[in-house]
C-alpha cells in the first residue's frame, strides 16, 4: 500500500524517488490568518500554527523535505514542535512522519493508522512503526495550543476513508486536506475507501458548516476561500449528474469519454487528474 501511495506522490509532482529529486524544492510560507500559515513545497499543502507556546504542523510532505520544513517552521517562531496532524494516509502528506514523530505526537483518524500499519507488512515498505500516528480518533478531537482551538473532524468515505479536516477556530482558517483540490479535478482514491458521493457530501459539509469568510488551505492549490470551494462543489455535482445520466442511458465508458465534461469545466484538468481520469473515476464509482 505504501508503495502505491508513494507512486501517487511521484506521479503527482514529478519528483525522483530519491533525496536528490527534492534538492531544488523550496518551502514557501503564506500567511493564512492569525498565527496560522500555509507551507508549500512538493506535496500536499501544509498548515502551521506558530505560537510562543510551540508549533503545530498539519501534514508533512515527503521525508527528504523534513529538515527544510522544520527550518521554515522555525523561521516563523523558534519553538518546539508540539503536535502533528495527518489529514489522511498518502505519502505526500505523511512522508516526513518518521522524522517528526521523534519530536511530537502524530494525530490522525484511526483508519490512517490501520492503513499505514498494513503497509508495514509489505517487505518493500521503507516505513517503520515510528511513522505511525500515536493518537487516533473515530469522529474527531480538539487540540488547544496557546490561545487557539484546533478542531479535528473526520469526514467519512471521501478522498479516502480516513480524511480529517482541521479548523483553527480563532484564526478562522480551515485546512481541508485532499477533500479540496483548488488546483482542479479531485483525486478520489477508490481503493483506499474513497467515494464520489461521499466526497461531494463532505465538500458540502464544509460549505454549510464554516463561516463564509473562512480562509481555506486546500490539499493542493493556492490559499483560497469558500467561493472557490462552492465552484468546486458545483463542478463535482454537475459532473456526477452528467455521468449518471449517461450510464442510465446505457452509454459505454468510451461513449462517455467522447462526450466529455461540460465545456466550461475542461479548464479544471491538470497534470495528475485530467478530464479522462476524472470521468473514469466517476464511471467506476457510479455505475
Amino acid at each position: 500500500m505504501k508503495k502505491l501511495t508513494f507512486v501517487f506522490g511521484l506521479m503527482l509532482f514529478g519528483a525522483l524517488a530519491s533525496a536528490d529529486g527534492f534538492s531544488d524544492v523550496k518551502i514557501t510560507v503564506h500567511p493564512a490568518g492569525g498565527d496560522v500559515y500555509m507551507l508549500q513545497g512538493a506535496g500536499g499543502n501544509m498548515g502551521v500554527l506558530a505560537t510562543e507556546d510551540g508549533l503545530l504542523l498539519v501534514d508533512d510532505q515527503f521525508e527528504p523535505l523534513a529538515k527544510k520544513i522544520e527550518q521554515a517552521m522555525k523561521g516563523l517562531v523558534d519553538k518546539e514542535l508540539k503536535y502533528i496532524v495527518n489529514t489522511h494516509l498518502h505519502d505526500d502528506h505523511t512522508g516526513s512522519n518518521s522524522y517528526f514523530s521523534h519530536k511530537a505526537p502524530i494525530f490522525a483518524h484511526e483508519n490512517v493508522r490501520k492503513r499505514l500499519s498494513a503497509g508495514l507488512a509489505d517487505k518493500t515498505s521503507t516505513n517503520s512503526h515510528v511513522s505511525l500516528p500515536v493518537v487516533t480518533y473515530k469522529d474527531g478531537v480538539s487540540i488547544f495550543l496557546n490561545n487557539e482551538q484546533i478542531k479535528l473532524t473526520h469526514l467519512p468515505s471521501g478522498h479516502t476513508d480516513g480524511d480529517t479536516i482541521v479548523y483553527f477556530k480563532n484564526a478562522n482558517v480551515l485546512h481541508t486536506g485532499d477533500l479540496f483540490f483548488e488546483i482542479g479535478f479531485p483525486y478520489i482514491d477508490l481503493k483506499q475507501g474513497g467515494t464520489v458521493k461521499g466526497y461531494l457530501n463532505n465538500v458540502n459539509y464544509m460549505i454549510n458548516t464554516f463561516p463564509d469568510n473562512v480562509t481555506i488551505i486546500p490539499g493542493h492549490g493556492k490559499l483560497t476561500n469558500k467561493k472557490r470551494l462552492k465552484e468546486f462543489a458545483t463542478m463535482i455535482s454537475d459532473s456526477m449528474k452528467l455521468v449518471s445520466k449517461a450510464l442510465s442511458q446505457g452509454k459505454t465508458e468510451a461513449e462517455i469519454l467522447t462526450l466529455g465534461v461540460e465545456p466550461h469545466y475542461k479548464k479544471w484538468t491538470w497534470s495528475f487528474i485530467n478530464e479522462e481520469r476524472w470521468l473514469k473515476t466517476l464511471i467506476a464509482d457510479l455505475k
